[in-house]
């Protein structure tokens, strides 16, 4: 029995040594952030407004007498869009001219009784004030006229006409709304460290391209520049607004559309790593630091970008640190390890990079 004792108790202390030295043989791959000039592609939520988008209301009061457009249709500059029953502007247009026409003889007759001493100045300079009144009289009511009869004030699209034909009019009732979607904007936001990237890095802001991807995934085939950029932040949401312009050549985009724009945008002094090396705990990103004595300390990092397969880290590590590159899941804080040294370049061989 003893010797079966000893026989068990030989085997176990065989089976933990072999254990324990596979362990110390477990070689790890470390390396340093690869250091870099990049370029990064992001997309940014957008809407599309049209070129101009403007409503159309009623100037004056009556009866919708004439739709002369159908929403949804292609218009160009000067088309009549609707008409209001003139019936009553018409009266106040001949009545008008009556009273000029009678302020008219009034003044010549004025002007005669003054040239003969018979009235004082005075009688002429009322006629003729009273001929100046019923002269800007006469225009207002041609104006109001007028103004029975819409017409498009540039080329576009009619949109939804909420009133039908004999509808009761009033004055500033919507009759519909006008897009001119020759181009468009799409409006989207940066953060603040987006926008400061964007505007140090950037040469021409006026002058760079940009994508837009539409609501089915399609990228928009023509490219769009961005061309201006509020004045201030958006407090609440630490973010401002910039503009940029599409050309629409098939009218394919309309007012009120959603899509993305796509920004490359430039990486100075990127620090570079690979997604494999990095843990999470609680929604922070760690990696473990190797130091001069071969042992691994936890270290939390930020992440300012995403790239496939890699992270662009923006704070908690440097260009000269050496981290781990595997094993991230089988170390623990303050363990000694066994490593070979990779260059960066080979570890992120494979893995594509814009560097510039």
């Amino acid at each position: 029995m003893m010797v079966i004792a000893m026989g068990i108790a030989f085997v176990t202390t065989s089976c933990h040594s072999n254990k324990g030295d596979k362990e110390e043989k477990t070689i790890y791959t470390v390396t340093n952030p690869f250091l870099t000039n990049t370029t990064l592609t992001k997309d940014y939520v957008a809407d599309i407004k049209s070129l101009k988008n403007i409503e159309i209301r009623a100037q004056v009061k009556g009866f919708l007498q004439e739709v002369c457009v159908d929403e949804g249709q292609y218009v160009k500059a000067g088309q009549i869009l609707f008409k209001i029953t003139p019936a009553g502007y018409a009266d106040e247009v001949a009545k008008s001219k009556a009273e000029v026409d009678q302020s008219k003889i009034e003044y010549a007759n004025a002007s005669t009784l003054v040239s003969n001493n018979v009235v004082s100045k005075n009688a002429k300079a009322m006629a003729l004030a009273k001929l100046q009144g019923s002269q800007a009289e006469l225009r207002l009511s041609q104006l109001y006229l007028k103004l029975t009869v819409i017409r498009a004030p540039f080329n576009g699209i009619i949109n939804r006409i909420p009133k039908k034909r004999g509808s009761v009019i009033d004055e500033g009732d919507l009759l519909t709304s006008l897009s001119d979607n020759s181009s468009v904007y799409a409006y989207f936001n940066l953060s603040e460290p987006e926008y400061l990237d964007f505007q140090t890095q950037s040469g021409n802001q006026n002058k760079q391209p940009v994508g837009l991807i539409l609501a089915n995934g399609k990228q928009l085939g023509v490219p769009g520049y961005i061309q201006t950029i509020d004045g201030e932040f958006n407090n609440e949401t630490g973010s401002i607004s910039l503009r940029a312009k599409f050309s629409n050549p098939k009218l394919l985009l309309r007012n009120g559309q959603t899509g993305k724009v796509r920004m490359t945008i430039p990486l100075s002094h990127a620090l570079i790593i690979p997604q494999e090396s990095t843990y999470e705990i609680q929604d922070k990103k760690f990696v473990f630091v190797v130091d001069s004595k071969n042992i691994v300390h936890a270290r939390e990092i930020e992440i300012s970008n995403e790239l496939p397969s890699k992270y662009i880290v923006s704070k908690g590590l440097s260009a000269s640190d050496r981290f781990l590159v595997d094993g991230a899941q089988k170390v623990n804080d303050e363990d000694q390890i066994n490593f070979r040294y990779k260059a960066p370049e080979k570890v992120l061989q494979g893995l594509v990079l814009n560097a510039n």
